[in-house]
């Protein structure tokens, strides 16, 4: 059968179980366009190519799937840059495709040309020039393949626009097989063997979870040996819903923003097992300080993650999920032999004491509106299903603390970069992928501008996100800085002069919502979740609340500041 270059992609598209992509068109991808209404792929038309590839990347995370995005060459493609460095920091298997200039034309200053291989290096796991129709299919296959195996990650594929055009015999591979990748995912059983002697002669373990859980979808042997074994557990920012956000073995996120429980548990446990986390700046704090009373168990599918930030005592090269089933097998038959629950009991009481004499808190007593009883009321209306977007900044952390996530796959948010605009685009990425579940973004004043103009994308795809704008009127986490350690010098982050939402809303076809009082916050949340179209709940919150607890930059994780 032969297929131009363009039917060729859309082909393999489809041999991948690839049902959508989010893109935006141009004169380098005009022959893909082309070839899209004859194919069963949906293509969602975005408004920003930003907005494309935080789409696929919000789908990704939803689904555990491989996201995609397809933009034009040049200023197309370099928009995307911000997105897939997100995505490249967090982990998150997407593939982009961009358009380039025909080969004849390559590297001579042409139209829209930029060398987007070249740009995006740093930020890929692997990215391709076709440059001959025939390696068409093959690249794709071996782009899917990267993508979501070992360490996923985003993989780019540019492709000249006379290949598009051009006509080959298509066929698929069924294998993938690349000499120079060959990814570890079972775990070394003597490496293991000792993990389970190191946790029968321990007092105070401590489970530190990362996103690597969820990826590896490792989420109920973690929740297994967490319980039967009676380890405490913590998580990163990207490892929240991996185990249930309402257990009582579960306190809350560590590190910088992290609980007091979390904390002082980390600074006290005599066995640390870190699993699909990497020790990230955020978390860790002062690095001498850090678990200095403990024996550190570090899993991760990425041999280079290891020994990189920590010194670690036994490193366990795998994936999550193949290292925690080996870990549960090796210890199921322990189970009613030896007496877990009996052997943590003081630690697990000692824990449980911390979480009770510092919860997470916040002072209420004021007729103003607190952004953590906004979103406390957000998981009481939810009751925790739902699926939640952030953006990035102190309603990130807000959402972090006072949303429990009993499910994986259900927090979207930018981790590692830290990207502003996120959340809605991803939001919508999930909406697509989940069109009857409730889908939240949760923002901020500042970031939610940053990609507004995708209300009009899920307008006119009938996808009904629901913003809550937790407005305080500032680009809230630096001015939250400027308070504590600039002596209050607000520079540049003052965001009085704001559109309004509500008609900025009503703009775009969508519902607007605004709420000035306490009483009225959980009856326009329950409205605007009720409804079955995109909404903005813009809600005035308190201006110069601050997030606690806080661990100010290069100090110990026991130096925190409460509330």
């Amino acid at each position: 059968m032969k297929l131009t270059g363009a039917q060729i992609l859309l082909k393999c598209l489809e041999k991948e179980g690839v049902d959508v992509m989010f893109g935006f068109p141009g004169g380098a991808v005009i022959d893909i366009y082309d070839a899209i209404p004859k194919s069963p792929v949906e293509h969602i038309l975005v408004r920003h190519e930003q907005g494309a590839i935080h789409a696929a990347d919000g789908y990704a995370r939803a689904t555990g799937q491989v996201g995609v995005c397809l933009v034009t060459s040049g200023p197309g493609a370099t928009n995307t840059v911000t997105g897939i460095a997100t995505a490249y920091a967090d982990s998150i298997p997407v593939v982009i495709f961009t358009g380039q200039v025909p080969r004849s034309l390559i590297g001579n200053d042409a139209f829209q040309e930029v060398d987007i291989v070249g740009i995006t290096r740093p930020c890929t796991k692997h990215n391709y020039l076709v440059q001959d129709i025939e390696d068409l299919a093959e690249t794709i296959k071996q782009a899917f393949y990267l993508a979501r195996s070992g360490r996923p990650g985003p993989v780019l594929i540019d492709v000249p626009k006379d290949i598009q055009s051009q006509v080959y015999e298509f066929h698929y591979p069924e294998n993938v097989e690349m000499r120079s990748y060959k990814p570890t995912s079972a775990p070394h059983i003597g490496q293991i063997r000792k993990v389970v002697k190191l946790l029968k002669g321990a007092k105070k373990p401590l489970f530190y979870t990362g996103g690597g859980v969820i990826t590896s979808a490792a989420h109920e042997e973690l929740t297994w040996l967490g319980k039967q074994l009676s380890i405490p557990v913590t998580s990163t920012l990207m490892g929240l819903g991996a185990f249930p956000g309402d257990d009582d073995l579960f306190l809350g996120m560590l590190g910088m923003h992290g609980t007091y429980a979390a904390n002082m548990a980390v600074n006290n446990c005599d066995l640390l097992l870190a699993v699909g986390a990497r020790f990230d700046d955020r978390v860790t704090g002062k690095i001498d300080t850090f678990a200095p009373h403990a024996t550190i168990v570090h899993i991760d599918v990425d041999p280079t993650s290891i020994q990189k930030n920590i010194s670690v005592q036994v490193p366990l090269v795998a994936d999550c999920k193949s290292a925690l089933s080996a870990l549960k097998e090796e210890t199921e038959g322990t189970v009613g032999d030896f007496d877990w629950a009996g052997s943590h009991k003081e630690w697990v009481d000692q824990v449980q004491a911390w979480a009770k004499e510092h919860p997470l808190t916040y002072n209420d007593d004021t007729a103003n509106i607190k952004p953590q009883f906004v979103v406390e009321k957000i998981y009481e209306i939810t009751k925790g299903d739902a699926i939640i977007a952030t953006e990035v900044g102190q309603n990130q952390m807000w959402a972090a603390q006072f949303y429990k996530y009993t499910k994986p796959n259900t927090l979207l948010t930018s981790g590692g970069l830290g990207t502003m605009g996120y959340g809605f685009p991803a939001a919508m990425g999930a909406q697509r992928a989940f069109p009857d579940k409730l889908v939240i973004d949760i923002a901020g004043d500042g970031s939610i501008q940053m990609c507004i103009q995708e209300m009009m994308t899920v307008v006119c795809n009938k996808l009904p996100v629901k913003i809550v704008i937790l407005n305080n009127g500032y680009l809230g986490m630096v001015r939250q800085w400027q308070e504590l350690f600039y002596d209050k010098n607000y520079c540049s982050t003052c965001m009085d002069a704001q559109p309004d939402f509500v008609k900025l809303a009503e703009a775009y076809g969508a519902d607007g919502y605004r709420v000035t009082e306490k009483k009225d916050v959980e009856s326009t949340l329950r409205e605007a979740f009720a409804t079955d179209k995109p909404c903005i709940i813009d809600i005035r919150v308190e201006q110069e609340e601050n997030v606690y607890p806080m661990v100010p930059a290069g100090a110990s994780l026991t130096e925190m500041l409460l509330v």
